[in-house]
């Protein structure tokens, strides 16, 4: 029970990684914030299946992109378990693969401006009292691609290093405030996301890595408690990559 007592927010945690990182939380001891954007009876699965494993959680319904609704979300956590001391963002926003000659500048931007203001609404609203109580844990979920691009992806490429960037600026920045800042960078991982890929390709893939799969949401979920508990008490402003050793630094 790794974050017993400590009360979780996850963005984007209806389905995948998202799904799985506050199953994790959970089952390690954490009170966890299941929010989504449009898909309650995903939702509230997920909370389910928490509470029948003996943990805690609620859904809450919000656009993370949407200032005002991050700020009713986390009232409502808050009113609900008192506090919020780790943050998974983990809300991502959709994007066409599109080798970069074609791709149009709506789509492109949507998915930049989308990609941060989900992360900095969110970071808004939840680190003043993190800075009020001295402690916090913030841990973003990025991608391999933000550090080794493939073709097609040039705007969730330009996004998660962005994110990135960010991420290690608050590292930076509310260090002196007992709050820890990192990334999880997971590489080819089978959730709906990847649904599109044959199983060919998925194997062709997976000899390509060190440890002969793909990733599983459960992998990067994983990490992520790792990060959030106090086994990394020590551990802020790291860029880790759960990829099997698809990417190696």
């Amino acid at each position: 029970m790794l974050l017993e007592g400590h009360v979780a927010l996850v963005t984007g945690a209806s389905r995948g990684i998202g799904a799985a990182t506050a199953q994790q939380l959970a089952r390690n001891g954490a009170r966890v914030g299941v929010n989504y954007l449009n898909n309650t009876d995903a939702a509230n699965a997920v909370v389910r299946s928490i509470q029948e494993h003996g943990g805690q959680a609620i859904a809450i319904k919000a656009d993370a992109r949407n200032k005002d609704e991050v700020a009713a979300m986390v009232a409502r956590l808050i009113d609900e378990y008192g506090f919020i001391d780790t943050l998974v963002i983990n809300a991502s926003m959709s994007f066409p693969v599109t080798p970069f000659i074609d791709y149009p500048w709506d789509a492109f931007e949507a998915k930049l401006v989308g990609e941060m203001a989900s992360a900095f609404h969110v970071c808004r609203a939840v680190v003043p009292a993190m800075i009020e109580n001295n402690k916090g844990c913030i841990v973003a979920i990025s991608s391999g691609l933000s550090r080794h691009p493939s073709d097609g992806f040039s705007a969730h490429s330009a996004a998660k290093s962005a994110l990135d960037a960010f991420m290690k600026s608050l590292a930076h920045e509310l260090g002196p405030h007992g709050i820890r800042v990192n990334v999880v960078a997971p590489g080819l991982t089978e959730t709906d996301s990847t649904a599109f890929m044959p199983s060919q390709a998925k194997q062709m893939a997976a000899k390509m890595v060190p440890l002969r799969r793909i990733g599983q949401p459960d992998d990067v979920a994983r990490a992520v408690v790792s990060l959030a508990s106090s086994n990394s008490e020590f551990i802020t402003g790291v860029y880790l990559p759960v990829s099997g050793g698809s990417l190696m630094l």
